[in-house]
C-alpha cells in the first residue's frame, strides 16, 4: 500500500505544475511516480522544462522525453518537487537517503518554491536519533568524522556493497544519530561549520508545502 501512497502524493504534486514553468525534478521513490505522470503530460502538450537533482533523476527524465535545461538559462526555478526522509510539523526535512542532498538542495534554493512529496510513514515529531546524511569529501575523511562525533554524534561512514558510497559530486555520505535534536536549524550550521563537511541533510527551512499519502487519501501541509 505503501507505493499506492506515495503514487497518490507524487502525482498530486503536478497540481502545481503551470505551462512554461521550470521545475526542480527531485529523487527517489516518490518522484518516480511524479516523473511518470509528468512525462505524459508532457506527451500531452505542457510545456515546461527541468533541472534534475541526480544522474538517476536525469536518466529518467530523458527517457521520459522531459525536457531539460540549466542554471545558466534558468538561474531562478519556479518550483521543485522532491521527496524527504523525514518531516516535522514545521516541515523541517531530513534528506539525503539516496546521496543526492547536495544537490536537491542547490535545486531547491535556487526555486521560488518547494513541494515535498511523501508517504506517511515519513512524518516524525522529531529527528531524534534518526540517521543524518552529511556530505563531506574524501581527504582526510577520518579526521572530519572525529569532528562530527565531537558534537555528540554518532557517525557512520555510508557503504555500498563492499566499498564506501560516493554521491555524483565524487564525495562521501555519513550518516549519523544525535540522541536529541531540539534546534534543527542550528544543528545544520554546526555541522557545515566543521572543516571537510560539504552539505548535510538537514533542510530547515525550505519546504513551503507537503504533500502526504495516506490510507485516508491525500493530506496537505503549509506554512
Amino acid at each position: 500500500m505503501a507505493s499506492e501512497h506515495k503514487r497518490a502524493a507524487g502525482e498530486r504534486a503536478l497540481d502545481y505544475v503551470k505551462d512554461g514553468m521550470v521545475l526542480g525534478l527531485g529523487t527517489g521513490s516518490t518522484v518516480y511516480y511524479t516523473l511518470q505522470k509528468l512525462g505524459r503530460l508532457v506527451q500531452e502538450g505542457l510545456k515546461i522544462q527541468g533541472i534534475p537533482t541526480s544522474k538517476a533523476t536525469e536518466e529518467m527524465a530523458r527517457e521520459l522525453n522531459i525536457p531539460l535545461t540549466d542554471f545558466v538559462r534558468h538561474p531562478v526555478l519556479d518550483l521543485t518537487i522532491d521527496g524527504a526522509d523525514a518531516v516535522t510539523p514545521k516541515l523541517e526535512l531530513i534528506k539525503g537517503g539516496g546521496g543526492a542532498l547536495l544537490r536537491e538542495k542547490l535545486v531547491a534554493s535556487a526555486s521560488k518554491r518547494m513541494i515535498v512529496i511523501i508517504d506517511e510513514s515519513k512524518q516524525v515529531d522529531s529527528f531524534d536519533n534518526l540517521e543524518i546524511p552529511v556530505e563531506v569529501i574524501p581527504f582526510a575523511v577520518e579526521t572530519t568524522v572525529e569532528r562530527i562525533r565531537a558534537l555528540g554524534g554518532t557517525p557512520v561512514l555510508r557503504e555500498r556493497g563492499q566499498s564506501l558510497f560516493v554521491t555524483d559530486n565524487g564525495h562521501y555520505i555519513v550518516d549519523v544519530k544525535f540522541p536529541s535534536v531540539t534546534d534543527v536549524s542550528n544543528l545544520h550550521d554546526t555541522l557545515k561549520r566543521l572543516t571537510g563537511v560539504v552539505e548535510t541533510g538537514l533542510f530547515p527551512d525550505l519546504a513551503s508545502h507537503v504533500i502526504v499519502g495516506t490510507e485516508q487519501g491525500v493530506r496537505e501541509l503549509g506554512r
